[in-house]
């Protein structure tokens, strides 16, 4: 899945009526199958360029294209099974329903696509990331590292094109944050998905044959909003 930014900008308004600029991306593009580490620094605005290419936020201007669909011109509904459908997202914060097992996880992210569920394919997904033995504990039951499986594994049950990582390693040990690291960008490569995965991370983004720092295409400063 090819994916361009083209003229994007985001900004959030002030309690005063100003506007705070985030995002000024006059252009990038990542490849079919490419995987990009995108470094910043906390409150760069990265995880909003997640959100914006995700659909998850909208835009004040610009397109995000993906696979030649302007994603910004769709309707919420539209982007939403869209997102659900093409696009994996491995939040920072999880984001796991406390209430319900790994499976039950796993399997919640598939309702969204309007495929249906398949339980041998999220207990398959769990097996692969090393929770085959913990399917049926809930989050608060696992340990960080492993709740952070859970959500790699919930990203691409759907069969994803694309797969969105924001500092999935964040909240690990370094043990765990390679097994993360290899478990994403092997599935990525093994099933042809582009990924990109943001980090304030060095020792992260090492890892990519491309990086990107988004302080070098992002013009936030010249916003013109102010």
């Amino acid at each position: 899945m090819s994916l361009v930014l083209d003229n994007l900008k985001k900004s959030y308004r002030e309690p005063g009526g100003g506007r705070i600029p985030v995002l000024n991306v006059p252009r990038f593009e990542l490849q079919t199958a490419e995987q990009v580490a995108l470094v910043g620094s906390s409150g760069g605005g990265k995880t909003t360029l997640l959100n914006v290419i995700a659909g998850i936020t909208s835009p004040d201007s610009g397109r995000v294209v993906i696979d030649n669909i302007d994603v910004t011109g769709l309707n919420e509904p539209s982007r939403d099974r869209f997102r659900a459908l093409k696009i994996g997202f491995v939040f920072q914060t999880f984001n796991l329903l406390p209430a319900f097992s790994a499976l039950e996880n796993v399997l919640l992210g598939m309702c969204f696509s309007g495929k249906g569920t398949d339980s041998h394919r999220a207990t398959d997904l769990l097996t692969r990331v090393g929770l085959g033995h913990r399917l049926h504990h809930r989050p608060p039951q696992l340990s960080v590292g492993e709740q952070q499986r859970v959500a790699v594994a919930r990203a691409l049950a759907n069969h994803p094109s694309l797969l969105l990582a924001d500092e999935p390693t964040a909240s690990v040990d370094i043990a765990n944050q390679n097994t993360i690291l290899d478990l994403i960008r092997d599935a990525c490569k093994e099933n042809n998905v582009s990924l990109l995965l943001v980090t304030h991370s060095p020792d992260v983004a090492s890892r990519f044959g491309r990086v990107e720092k988004l302080s070098d295409f992002n013009r936030s400063d010249d916003f013109g909003v102010r």
